[in-house]
């Protein structure tokens, strides 16, 4: 594990994978354990499209950005972001009450 800022740059992105992936198996076991089977944990495709790919975007700029500074930024508060909805919303699955029937 190394302290570059490419490393910091891959631990965001392993930090937002792994939240979307925590976040889908708790709400995949909450729905299995309810004995229901509720496609609303299956928007992950959608989250991807709207927050990973334009992070990855933003990395593919970089190399134009002529300060060198103001793409980086970006592309950590926005993982920072990402990591902090995910967060809440495991939060808030475990707030909701768990029988819906």
């Amino acid at each position: 594990m190394g302290l570059t800022l490419t490393d910091w740059m891959l631990y965001t992105m392993w930090a937002v994978f792994g939240l979307m992936i925590l976040d889908f198996l708790i709400g995949f076991l909450q729905s299995f354990w309810r004995g229901t089977f509720d496609t609303s944990f299956l928007s992950y495709l959608k989250d991807i499209l709207y927050y990973v790919l334009p992070l990855n975007v933003i990395l593919s700029m970089v190399s134009i950005d002529p300060t060198g500074w103001i793409l980086l930024s970006l592309y950590f508060i926005g993982g920072i972001s990402v990591a902090l909805k995910y967060i809440l919303d495991i939060v808030k699955k475990f707030r909701k009450p768990a029988s819906s029937s």
